[in-house]
């Protein structure tokens, strides 16, 4: 088939490439958001699937808006048999979407219809999901909404962060994407409606979403921290500035200290939640690079009465 590949991130980089090595399929162009600022000069930088395509090519199209009328007539003067997708970052108008006759495939990371939404993966690790996955589905203009073509599970590893299992994800999501065009060209791959039951929806994690309220128990704190890591961060504060928690971990004998209270070791540093104490292993300051929470700990001189998150 003819293929026009939607995507802006790193995470879709891998099935663009799938579709590039399949030898059945020709990208002939990909969409992509445009030109970003980026950096400490704030220069426009082309996104990861931008990069590659050029790398590779391949035409690239940036529409500000997927309504533009310059690129739907490019859309259409290309005829593509199908569009697959994987975080394009956009919202598809019908117009668009009417255009090619397979239409467009959108490789969503979980198992629809678990975790609709912009943060599928974040999601599922803060609410404890042990099994997560992705799926492929027909775009439709309902969020997510769309009939499967197919899915692949992945176990939810107990210190996984959400940039760990994406990068899992993106890569056996590759495989299913590249699969479900060739079950489409075949005819062997008929899509079916999602259940109504089930649906959850995964919207996108704020800043504020990513703030530790210690008062929660240990293993939810540590699932919000490996939930937003690498984005958007967890963080509580201390004496008034933020502090990024990168990684902590779950102490069950240590039961004694209270919601938000740290207790510094020799080389460690604990504080207390709702339930039972967690290690904070890396953290960073403001204005800091990350360190070893110890190394932390002994630079700032925690004093008595001192608390994280007041």
């Amino acid at each position: 088939m003819k293929l026009v590949f939607a995507g802006t991130p790193e995470v879709a980089v891998p099935a663009l490439d799938a579709l590039l090595a399949s030898g059945r399929h020709e990208v002939a162009a990909v969409v992509t958001r445009p030109d970003a600022p980026a950096g400490r000069g704030r220069r426009l930088v082309a996104s990861p699937v931008a990069e590659r395509a050029e790398e590779a090519g391949i035409e690239v199209l940036k529409p500000v808006k997927p309504r533009d009328p310059a690129f739907l007539e490019r859309l259409r003067e290309i005829a593509p048999d199908c569009c697959p997708v994987v975080a394009y970052g956009a919202l598809l108008p019908r117009v668009a979407l009417d255009v090619p006759a397979h239409g467009w495939v959108n490789l969503h990371f979980s198992l629809l219809p678990a975790w609709r939404g912009a943060a599928p993966v974040q999601h599922a690790i803060m609410a404890g999901d042990e099994i997560t996955g992705a799926s492929t589905f027909l775009i439709e203009e309902g969020l997510d909404s769309g009939p499967v073509y197919g899915t692949v599970t992945e176990p939810v590893r107990p210190t996984d962060t959400s940039g760990d299992l994406l990068t899992r994800l993106a890569f056996a999501g590759a495989g299913l994407l590249s699969a479900t065009m060739d079950g489409i060209e075949d005819g062997s791959l008929k899509a079916v409606p999602q259940p109504a039951e089930g649906i959850t929806v995964a919207p996108k994690i704020t800043v504020e979403d990513a703030q530790v309220d210690w008062r929660t128990p240990a293993l939810r704190v540590d699932r919000v921290v490996r939930g937003c890591t690498p984005a958007p961060g967890a963080w509580t504060t201390f004496r008034g500035e933020r502090l990024k928690l990168i990684q902590v971990r779950p102490v069950p004998e240590r039961t004694d200290l209270a919601p938000g209270v740290p207790a510094v070791g020799k080389n460690d540093v604990r504080v207390g939640t709702g339930s039972y104490a967690v290690e904070l292993l890396w953290v960073q300051a403001q204005g800091k690079k990350p360190m070893r929470a110890a190394d932390w700990a002994r630079g700032v001189r925690i004093g008595d009465g001192e608390t994280l998150g007041a």
